[in-house]
């Protein structure tokens, strides 16, 4: 049970096949507002304000459109989703996760202080999410799993890779954008919480190509019942 009810919801989504599906489903009386170079989103659903804001790939797209929404729009809880590849064979292609914590890998300071790869000054090298919310969404629905997410700005295809990562941070997922909204939320003391469906595993960039609207649609439900609820 959550103590706070949240009033406004930023959206944060990277891509327009992950956009679609939403906008499908849930896209009733929506306007559009450009703001930065952006166009947002902006509909009610079950009484709540939601943004949304397709931010583009990458790391610093996704800051750049966390931060409009919580500056421009005083978004309460910033929600963003989208699709992951899998890290680990118990995380099956279509399967939605919930992410509990994120390692943003390619962050080095290790040869300057001596921290561990990945560690950010003031947090351990994963970054816990919002339990409460995290603990929420497994609530609603038990087939959901918690993850640990590794993000870059990268498109992880190379299975060394993919095996160093579980390694390194006993990472379930990775992407490309929760570091950087999870990051900057934490900055602004605004609650994030970060749902994704799984598009990719071993089968990589080829796989990701054939199975991302599929994928894009996976999350839908969970998507329904966190807005509903929430």
């Amino acid at each position: 049970m959550l103590k706070k009810k949240f009033k406004t919801i930023g959206m944060v989504v990277a891509m327009e096949k992950e956009v679609k599906p939403f906008f499908e489903k849930f896209g009733k009386g929506i306007k559009e507002i450009s703001v930065g170079g952006y166009t947002v989103f902006k509909c009610r659903i079950n009484g709540k304000k939601i943004y949304l804001i397709k931010s583009g790939i990458g790391e610093i797209y996704a800051s750049a459109a966390t931060e409009i929404l919580i500056s421009l729009f005083k978004c309460d809880l910033i929600l963003n989703f989208g699709v992951c590849g899998s890290l680990k064979e118990d995380i099956s292609v279509y399967e939605t996760v919930v992410v509990s914590g994120v390692v943003h890998y390619d962050f080095d300071l290790s040869k300057i202080d001596g921290t561990k790869v990945g560690q950010y000054p003031n947090y351990d090298v994963v970054i816990k999410t919002n339990e409460s919310l995290v603990d929420f969404v497994l609530s609603l629905n038990s087939e959901i799993k918690p993850a640990i997410c590794a993000s870059a700005d990268k498109f992880v295809a190379d299975e060394v890779i993919k095996e160093n990562l579980v390694k390194e941070f006993n990472a379930d997922v990775c992407d490309m954008e929760c570091a950087a909204v999870l990051l900057t939320s934490l900055t602004a003391n605004v609650p994030a919480l970060i749902i994704k469906a799984v598009s990719d595993g071993k089968g990589g960039a080829e796989e990701f190509t054939r199975r991302v609207n599929k994928a894009s649609e996976a999350y839908l439900d969970t998507l329904k019942n966190i807005i509903e609820r929430i």
